[in-house]
Parts: structure tokens; C-alpha cells; sequence
């Protein structure tokens, strides 16, 4: 398994040292052929994002995605083209892909005795295979919610800290086209407080207006909305608790009113649409801001 990583690191190095040295034209070939933006056609490539501990002995293995596409969104349901071994094709994992970088998705848990053993993720997508392995690697240990293991919570205020809950009303079936909508219950201990609103950075109170005279390349690619992550850590996402929504399984995609809803005296809405009839997973992330909780909501749209 080391070898996998210094072969990795030596090719880059190479490219690196070849596009250093062979002069100016080889260096753009390569900066050409490693910076196209594909809008679709490219794999799913999962990803290991490290392990932590169970107070019983045993180990959660943390993994989410990069979908190469910038706006192709991707189905895979669970099986050949999407599987986890050992221990049975359906772990939990996602079968449908947003564009870009999805983090922290599901966990897997192994038993205390796993040891050097390794746990791997193949998806199939667009004719490419691609795998995360996952082990227990000392350095590669993290807290449950995504940050570097620490050796235990040293922050006064999130000392105690527990995660939310959330509980979802909706229906379980749907028209294709017609309006879904959708209740959340939150429960939290309030910790921690809510942060306080962002200011500019010195200077940028009013951000200069950007004037071109140039045409637009027609060669980028048509950007999907960027997906907030739970929690709301972009700029100007939510600040407090917040709810995030998405299609974890399905056929396709779906339009949802929002992706990510700050929690308003322990209640969210919401209301998604569906083009294409079959099964669907919603998942339905609440955070505090610093821990979260992933409710599943299964929904059928009918033709």
C-alpha cells in the first residue's frame, strides 16, 4: 500500500521536473493536459478520508467523493459498478454523484480486530474504474466529524457536545413534476453559539464593479451551483444550525427549493421536485457547526 503513494508522489515529481527543465513549451503541455474541465464524460473517483475510534475498540472509516464532472451529475446504483468489500456490496455508500467534492458521506464501521486489513470503495462510472482503500494508518486518524484527531476536545465551549437530530414529515410518494414538501424537527443542546455574522475584509466594504470589454471563452464549462456544505463554513451560508438536503441514492437529479436551511425555533421546510420517476434516498444533514446528524428520507415518484 505504501508503494501505491510513492509511486504517486515520484510520477508528479517527474511531470514537475520535466516540465522545469525541458523549457517553456513543454511546461505549458503539461499545465494544458493537467487543467481541462471536463462538463461531463469523466469517472467518480471515491475517497478514504480516514478512520476513528468507537468507544467499544471499534473503527469508523470515513470516505466521500470527487466527481470529475463539473456539471454531469452521476447515478450508480449499488452493485457491480458501486461496491465496498469486504463484507457485503451495500455499506451505506451514495449511489447518486454531485459535480466536484462531496466530503464525509458514510462511514463504515469495522471490528476492533480489523488490523491491517483494507476496506475499498470501486465505482464505475462513465467506463472508469477508480477505488479508495481504506486502513488503519496511525496518522490517517480523524474525529467523527471530519478534523484532525486531536487526543480529545480541548475547546471549552464544545467540551460536552452533543450532535443534533433532526426528524423529517413528508410524504413517501410523489408525482414526477408536482411539489414535494417537507417538514424538519431539530433538537439540539445549543452548543455551540451561534457565530457571529461576517464582516468584509478591511477595505472591500464595497467590492470594486468589474468591467470587460472581452467576450467570454465559449470553452468553460457551465458551473452547477456550488453545494454548501452542512454547516454553512462558506461565505455567507449559515451561521448557526442549519439543515442541508440532497439526493444521496436515486436516478437523478432533484430540484429542492434550497440545498442547506438555517433552522428557525427548532423547525425547517423545504420542497423538492422530481423529472424522472423511480426510488429515491434523500439525505438530510443537520448540523450544529460543529457535529452533525444524517437523517434518510426514501421517497417514490411515480410517471
Amino acid at each position: 500500500m505504501f508503494s501505491r503513494v510513492r509511486v504517486t508522489v515520484a510520477a508528479l515529481a517527474l511531470i514537475g521536473a520535466v516540465g522545469f527543465t525541458t523549457g517553456v513549451g513543454a511546461q505549458q503541455a503539461v499545465e494544458l493536459t493537467n487543467n481541462f474541465k471536463f462538463n461531463s464524460g469523466q469517472g467518480v473517483q471515491p475517497v478514504f478520508e480516514g478512520w476513528s475510534k468507537n468507544p467499544d475498540g471499534t473503527f469508523n472509516m470515513h470516505f466521500g467523493y470527487l466527481n470529475r464532472n463539473w456539471v454531469q451529475h452521476l447515478s450508480v446504483p449499488v452493485g457491480p459498478n458501486n461496491s465496498v468489500e469486504p463484507g457485503g456490496t451495500d455499506r451505506g455508500q451514495p449511489a447518486f454523484f454531485y459535480p466536484r467534492m462531496q466530503r464525509n458521506l458514510f462511514t463504515v464501521v469495522v471490528p476492533k480486530d480489523w488490523g491491517k486489513k483494507e476496506l475499498i470503495w470501486t465505482i464505475t462510472a462513465n467506463g472508469k474504474t477508480e477505488k479508495a482503500y481504506g486502513w488503519l494508518q496511525a496518522e490517517w486518524e480523524i474525529d467523527p466529524a471530519g478534523g484532525a484527531a486531536t487526543g480529545g476536545q480541548t475547546d471549552k465551549e464544545l467540551i460536552g457536545n452533543k450532535p443534533p437530530s433532526i426528524t423529517v414529515t413528508a410524504d413517501s410518494t410523489v408525482k414526477a413534476g408536482q411539489t414535494l414538501r417537507m417538514v424538519g424537527n431539530y433538537t439540539d443542546d445549543g452548543i455551540p453559539k451561534p457565530a457571529p455574522p461576517r464582516k468584509p475584509a478591511l477595505g472591500q466594504e464595497t467590492p470594486p464593479t468589474l468591467v470587460s470589454q472581452l467576450e467570454a471563452p465559449v470553452n468553460l464549462p457551465d458551473l452547477a451551483p456550488p453545494r454548501r456544505e452542512a454547516g454553512g463554513g462558506g461565505p455567507g451560508g449559515p451561521r448557526g444550525p442549519s439543515v442541508s438536503w440532497m439526493v444521496y441514492r436515486g436516478p437523478a437529479a432533484a430540484e429542492f427549493q434550497t440545498r442547506s436551511t438555517p433552522v428557525k425555533d427548532g423547525k425547517v421546510e423545504n420542497a423538492v421536485s422530481f423529472s424522472v420517476p423511480g426510488e429515491y434516498t434523500l439525505r438530510v444533514r443537520a448540523s450544529d457547526r460543529n457535529l452533525f446528524f444524517d437523517r434518510e428520507v426514501k421517497v417514490t415518484v411515480t410517471p
